[in-house]
Parts: structure tokens; C-alpha cells; sequence
């Protein structure tokens, strides 16, 4: 699986990331811009030694990115009422996750409505964590191919 974080603002949660990718096997594509420095102390402490087994790489431009892949691709919103869990994932599933400050970019569920999914709250919650909302996701979408 890939997991993409779109312009993520917090390094603790991007390093806590990079650990779910290392022990699901998935790769981390982070989307510029970033409010943080790649070399920042929290981002490595949080990621401690696992940035080395992570194929990690950088985008500046999502829809080009998903414009020119054949891989299913799914966003994570709480703006939506699909639940995650409805989704049927394969191996190579594109898991896009929006800034913790600011979510996705509204012309993104304009442009495509159907490739969006939710994790259920209470009503009335904010949301949940990043690295906890990436956790969950993956961790079903890695369920449903047997852990392989």
C-alpha cells in the first residue's frame, strides 16, 4: 500500500507514520508543501531507526500524482459519511490522508466524490489524531489481504 500524507504540518505525527509504514510494508509519499523540515529532531525521534526500512518519497502536485497512476486511490475525510470499513483494498490502494490543520482541499471531493471514505465519530467530534486516523486505515485495508 502507499500512504499519502498531503502537506502535513506536525513532525511527530509524520515520524509515527513512517513506523506504521515500516511494520505494514507500505510506502509514505509526503505532498509538498510541508510544515516541516525533513531533518527536523522531532520528526526523526518519533521515527526513530525506522526511516531506513521506508521507501519515503516527495510530490508536489496530488491530482497530477493520481492522474497518472492505475492504482485505486481513496481520501480520508471526516466530511463524508462512507465508512472506511465499506471499502474493498487491494495491495497497491493509494491511502491519502489531509493536513491536520486543514484537511483536503475541497475541489479534490468534487472532483472525485466516490473515492472518498470516513472513520465514524461521535457526532459532534472534531477528529480523530493523523497517525491514529493512518493507523486505523491501513490496519483494516492490511486485514483484508491477510496481512500479506
Amino acid at each position: 500500500m502507499k500512504i499519502v500524507l498531503f502537506q502535513p504540518q506536525i513532525p511527530q505525527n509524520t515520524g509515527n507514520i513512517v513506523r506504521t509504514c515500516a511494520v505494514t510494508g507500505s510506502s509514505l509519499i509526503l505532498v509538498r508543501p510541508l510544515g516541516f523540515s525533513v531533518t527536523d529532531r522531532w520528526l526523526k525521534r518519533a521515527g526513530l531507526d525506522y526511516w531506513e526500512g521506508v521507501d519515503v518519497s516527495f510530490i508536489d502536485d496530488l491530482e497530477a500524482f493520481l492522474e497518472q497512476t492505475s492504482d485505486n486511490f481513496y481520501f480520508l475525510s471526516s466530511k463524508v459519511s462512507r465508512p472506511y470499513s465499506d471499502v474493498v483494498y487491494h495491495s497497491n490502494d493509494i491511502l491519502i490522508f489531509g493536513s491536520e490543520t486543514s484537511g483536503l482541499p475541497p475541489h479534490l471531493h468534487e472532483r472525485w466524490p466516490d473515492h472518498f471514505a470516513t472513520i465514524p465519530m461521535v457526532p459532534g467530534a472534531r477528529c480523530l489524531n493523523l497517525a491514529t486516523s493512518v493507523g486505523i486505515v491501513t490496519y483494516e485495508a492490511w486485514r483484508q489481504q491477510q496481512f500479506s
